[in-house]
């Protein structure tokens, strides 16, 4: 027997989790709602609508600390301000961060260090207890910093899959799922010659990303082969390398992978050079569904992350951490959508959503 909704009359049981099911749309579907993002339909925002004036539901505010000294929140991103200010992943995950910080009148103070000098000096300036908390973003390899953060008693929260041996509170996004969503498509569109083009293998994401394609190949039956697996580190110059590294190895690729949009979208420069057409002779998806995946000729399908939403769970999962510093730390992981554009059906097949 199915278990009813919380009713009306209780308004203090009912969760965003309540809501998503009575709409019958993912949980992370009916954040973009709750938080006011743009990037929902007309038909999934009426249904979470209706069903929060169904479960009179109301969104409760994360506690905030009473305690908080320096009324600041520190974000760190470990990356090099080219790759920050180009890289379309990182705009509205800081959005999603200012925009919570803001309803709760806490300052965001942003941090970029890309050398050990830079990180031994952010380190000091958020265990100097400058910040309340910090949140950590893009972390590469055995970083120290979110270690020392927790020795230190630092309230963090790490975007992204946790270091090991870490317990630090984190949101991420369930990026292997991602990556095998994104190769099964190509899979039911008929190809079976399917390379890949991952990004920094000492980034979680990339990591789970390419070990979500080699999951769909081998449940599909088709034999691994390393020499379809191009590593491009996230930057766009390199994956037009790779791109190129891969037609000439392999003249048979019928799709490909790529673990961004950004390297998808050069990875079609090179397709259309080489006069490959898209999807007709290979069929191209990224990830991220960014800007860049609606304006390049054709439209990139690709694997949509709420990035937006991922940055301001950050913010709510550190202010509970604030508020209740006993309590074990939190993951939260968001679940991805195949968004499906001509680059993999053609024209006839665009603006299909799962």
């Amino acid at each position: 027997m199915s278990q009813s909704p919380p009713q009306p009359s209780d308004p203090q049981t009912v969760t965003l989790d309540d809501v998503a099911r009575t709409a019958g749309v993912s949980r992370a579907t009916a954040l973009r709602v709750v938080s006011g993002s743009a990037h929902v339909s007309p038909q999934a925002r009426q249904a979470v609508e209706h069903a929060i004036e169904q479960l009179d539901y109301s969104a409760e505010p994360a506690p905030r600390n009473p305690s908080l000294t320096s009324n600041s929140v520190g974000v760190v991103i470990t990356e090099t301000t080219t790759k920050m200010f180009g890289d379309p992943f990182f705009s509205p995950l800081m959005k999603g961060i200012y925009t919570a910080l803001a309803e709760r009148s806490i300052l965001l103070v942003m941090l970029a260090p890309h050398s050990s000098r830079d990180m031994e000096l952010t380190e000091t300036y958020l265990i100097g207890k400058h910040v309340d908390g910090a949140i950590l973003v893009s972390l590469h390899g055995d970083n120290p910093l979110p270690m020392h953060l927790v020795e230190h008693n630092v309230p963090t929260v790490i975007c992204g899959r946790p270091p090991k041996g870490v317990a630090a509170s984190s949101v991420d996004s369930d990026n292997r799922q991602g990556g095998a969503l994104a190769v099964n498509h190509l899979i039911a569109q008929g190809r079976r010659r399917i390379a890949t083009i991952a990004g920094n293998l000492d980034m979680p994401s990339a990591i789970d990303r390419l070990m979500g394609y080699r999951d769909a190949l081998t449940a599909a039956g088709i034999t691994l082969d390393p020499t379809l697996e191009e590593v491009a580190d996230y930057q766009p110059d390199r994956a037009h390398i790779a791109m190129e590294r891969l037609l000439l190895n392999h003249p048979d690729v019928d799709a490909v992978f790529a673990a961004s949009d950004l390297m998808a979208a050069a990875a079609l420069r090179v397709l259309h050079q080489a006069r490959k057409r898209v999807p007709e002779d290979i069929a191209l998806i990224g990830f991220d569904d960014s800007p860049t995946a609606w304006v390049t000729r054709p439209p990139l399908s690709s694997i949509r992350q709420p990035i937006e939403e991922m940055g301001h769970e950050a913010v709510n999962v550190l202010m509970r951490q604030m508020a209740e510093p006993e309590e074990a730390p939190r993951q939260v992981t968001f679940a991805l959508e195949l968004v499906i554009r001509a680059s993999t059906v053609g024209a006839g097949g665009t603006g299909a959503l799962k």
